[in-house]
């Protein structure tokens, strides 16, 4: 893991905002321990792509009553945060993560990523190091590689990226109501599906745009083997966004100390389908010593 960090701006700007390079403002939420305080276990979570920090709701409010400190914040264009039009690659996505890291001084963190919050997170550490991060946990995340290439044929055919793009142009209303079910699962309400159908609609189309153009071109498969901490990979058997033999199973080959865990059963949206079932195994993995 890189000794240099690359240096970011960071600061906290006005109450529930950081600001870091470019005049860029992220909201953060830190929901403070509310069970048994001063367990020393701090939990950074990464939100998905297109939703903001709201969707970690029902891991972060159980977690905090159980002692831990728990802190998300929404991605650049997502959420309250500033939509500056640019900055969606991963270096500067992996900035703006740092510059949350760092304006708050938090230290033994526990990293939580989710799909793409997930590539963010490798990233973070592959670019600034692992100094301040004692664990990481990446789920149903995008890695290692989610396109076809030459030198990948197992990918996914660019026509599907382009097809979900010309939807983001013409009517993403309307993909997100016929995706939103087999997302969240056969057993979330219809209440649950609106209220992610909703943040994700408040999400900047040019940063959905971007951040999609983003992930459909990562590459991680050499980045993967030099995660120097223990790592904790969930996703469901069911994910039809992120294929698991695609990407969980091979990313948990190539981190050097990984553990998966596969949820029968279970969609992308495990944070909503299996919202107890990750709390617990979030809660039991950042309690480690």
């Amino acid at each position: 893991m890189p000794a240099n960090r690359h240096s970011v701006h960071a600061e906290i700007a006005r109450p529930g905002y950081i600001a870091t390079t470019g005049g860029v403002e992220l909201f953060y939420r830190d929901w403070q321990p509310q069970g048994t305080p001063g367990n020393g276990k701090t939990i950074v979570f990464v939100p998905s792509y297109s939703l903001p920090s709201d969707m970690w709701a029902y891991q972060m409010l159980p977690l905090a009553r159980q002692g831990f400190r728990c802190i998300a914040y929404d991605r650049r264009g997502h959420g309250r945060s500033s939509d500056p039009g640019g900055g969606y690659d991963y270096d500067t996505l992996a900035d703006d993560l740092s510059a949350v890291i760092d304006a708050l001084d938090l230290t033994n963190i526990t990293l939580v990523g989710y799909s793409m919050g997930g590539a963010e997170a490798v990233r973070y550490l592959t670019r600034h190091g692992s100094a301040r991060v004692a664990r990481l946990a990446l789920i149903a995340s995008t890695l290692p590689m989610l396109a076809k290439t030459p030198d990948h044929p197992e990918g996914i055919d660019r026509a599907y990226f382009d097809a979900f793009q010309q939807d983001l142009m013409t009517d993403y209303p309307r993909w997100l109501a016929d995706n939103a079910r087999p997302f969240a699962g056969p057993d979330a309400s219809q209440a649950m599906i609106d209220w992610i159908r909703e943040m994700a609609l408040r999400t900047s189309h040019q940063a959905l745009f971007a951040c999609n153009e983003t992930v459909n071109v990562g590459d991680f498969r050499d980045e993967l083997r030099d995660i120097d901490v223990p790592t904790l990979i969930v996703q469901g058997d069911r994910d039809v966004s992120n294929p698991l033999e695609l990407t969980s199973q091979r990313t948990a080959r190539l981190i050097p100390n990984a553990r998966l865990v596969v949820y029968d059963g279970a969609p992308h949206g495990v944070f909503l389908s299996d919202a107890a079932r990750l709390t617990a195994d979030i809660g039991a993995f950042a309690s480690e010593s």
